[in-house]
């Protein structure tokens, strides 16, 4: 029989999400951005201190701060709720019905198996239902999810429920292909490999359309 902490182990070195929606607690936003960054400063310089380092060395006396506002502020902005992307939509009045792909765009996200970054391309597409949305609001919905601790196949499926949210359709789909640095860096060390996660959506379920997405991503683009 195999103990709690060895299963943990085991759903974080094999990256198994256990969860569609991220798992926050229900007091996750009761303390302002600024007692989070004077919290988790002291935890850094804890860890720091607990590793050896001299704090009293300039290069590090502000490192416990500087990681705090990171955390807060950026890697992991995309947990407030208040950063959420507004969902604007405009009407399908040049009635373009084929259907709309935003390729590589860049994902800069978190592991939150091993806290360490996974850095890739999602392609996004869907097909109007009457409406559309600004090219970069879908950027934006990307790097909103990507921004908290993650797991791929959560981050695809989180994107793709929002645009299916926004847009009033289920004809939606997201492709991402990322390197995850707790393999590449660590474990195993393979620097080579990338993960590939998709979530398809009304049509795209169709092979015939789910192809023509997957031609479309295949593009040399090139300017």
């Amino acid at each position: 029989m195999i103990s709690e902490d060895q299963l943990h182990d085991d759903i974080g070195n094999n990256h198994i999400a256990t969860n569609e929606s991220t798992p926050l607690r229900t007091d996750a936003f009761e303390l302002t951005e600024d007692q989070k960054i004077a919290l988790i400063k002291k935890d850094v310089q804890n860890i720091l201190h607990t590793l050896g380092m001299d704090l009293s060395d300039d290069s590090l006396k502000g490192t416990p701060n500087r990681v705090a506002k990171m955390f807060v502020k950026e890697i992991f902005g995309g947990l407030n709720p208040q950063k959420k992307p507004s969902s604007s939509t405009f009407e399908n009045k040049y009635k373009y019905n084929e259907m709309l792909v935003e390729k590589n765009i860049t994902v800069y996200s978190t592991c939150e198996h091993h806290l360490l970054p996974i850095v890739g391309r999602a392609h996004v597409a869907y097909i109007s239902n009457g409406k559309v949305v600004g090219l970069s609001k879908m950027n934006r919905i990307v790097d909103y999810y990507a921004k908290r601790p993650q797991v791929q196949e959560r981050l695809t499926i989180q994107i793709v429920r929002e645009l299916q949210e926004v847009l009033n359709t289920e004809d939606v789909a997201c492709i991402i292909d990322a390197k995850h640095l707790c393999v590449n860096s660590r474990g195993i060390r393979d620097i080579e490999s990338s993960t590939v996660t998709a979530e398809f959506g009304g049509k795209f379920k169709e092979e015939a359309v789910r192809r023509e997405f997957l031609d479309y991503i295949k593009l040399d683009t090139q300017f």
